[in-house]
């Protein structure tokens, strides 16, 4: 018999972080979080909690990406390895096992160098140091008004935490008429939260994504497939639809009620654990009939 813990950690956020206005202010995300589920699965409520954990260990400092650390810390040590070795110590006296010590010492610094390269490969990222925006795209945040507190709390988390643990640039989630859409987006220009809201709802239709019960993935050219429904530029184009299970239903047919939406400028940007982790997000909107 496994035992499994959970320990949870429900981090205060101001209002204005979680209900933003609409704005279009530029800035790159850098928050690593992850989703936990800790609704019961006989709870009367029909809330579903969102349990944040911040994950990421960063040192703090503006604009330095803590992914390449690895890869300053081996030019550090290299260096004064090549420094005491030419110049703190005599030729005519290096040992054997000195020699050794500092060839050690270069391999293990050249592999620190390489470090981060070779996680961004194994992840099927790109050498980019940061997603990109496309331009003409402005950042917007709009959400069907008629939605209970409960499920409006939870689609606010939501996309904010996927486009802050992805390299998505929008997301757009539709569950039983509902939508939320987040990100850089090509809107109509000057419209308001009403027009939008009707724009995306007709994007939806065109598309003919309300019986999707696969996941889509495009890893590139994702625009030409969908181009009328994702930003301009986008490249990459993850689609993961909410299905829900009847408990009347003796074989467990699941019927779709919605689905998530993350597009990226960039290529090969949702790796098979992001992919998963998406969809155990799309489960929190999973209901019961």
């Amino acid at each position: 018999m496994n035992i499994t813990s959970l320990v949870c950690f429900q981090p205060w956020i101001p209002s204005s972080v979680l209900y933003p206005k609409t704005s279009f202010r530029k800035f790159p995300l850098s928050l690593r979080a992850s989703l936990q589920d800790s609704r019961p699965p006989n709870s009367t409520q029909q809330q579903q909690q969102l349990n944040l954990s911040v994950l990421r260990f960063t040192l703090g400092i503006p604009g330095l990406d803590e992914s390449y650390l690895p890869r300053w810390i081996g030019y550090g040590f290299g260096s004064l390895l090549l420094l005491n070795h030419f110049l703190g110590s005599d030729s005519a006296t290096v040992t054997p096992a000195q020699l050794s010590t500092e060839v050690l010492g270069l391999s293990l610094a050249s592999f620190s160098i390489v470090l981060p390269y070779i996680g961004k490969f194994l992840k099927g990222a790109q050498l980019v140091d940061q997603k990109t925006i496309p331009d003409g795209t402005e950042q917007i945040f709009v959400m069907s008004p008629d939605i209970v507190d409960d499920l409006k709390e939870d689609l606010a988390w939501a996309s904010y935490i996927l486009l802050c643990n992805t390299n998505a640039i929008a997301a757009l989630i539709y569950i039983q008429g509902d939508i939320c859409a987040r990100g850089y987006w090509n809107t109509p220009n000057d419209s308001s939260k009403e027009i939008l809201l009707g724009w995306f709802k007709k994007k939806i239709e065109n598309a003919g994504l309300y019986d999707l019960k696969d996941t889509l993935y495009f890893p590139q050219d994702a625009d030409s497939e969908f181009q009328d429904l994702v930003p301009i530029g986008t490249c990459s184009l993850l689609v993961q639809p909410v299905l829900q299970v009847s408990i009347e239903n003796a074989t467990g047919l699941q019927s779709p009620v919605g689905f998530i939406l993350l597009a990226s400028s960039m290529r090969y940007t949702f790796s098979t654990k992001e992919r998963a982790w998406v969809a155990a997000v799309a489960n929190k909107f999973r209901g019961r009939v």
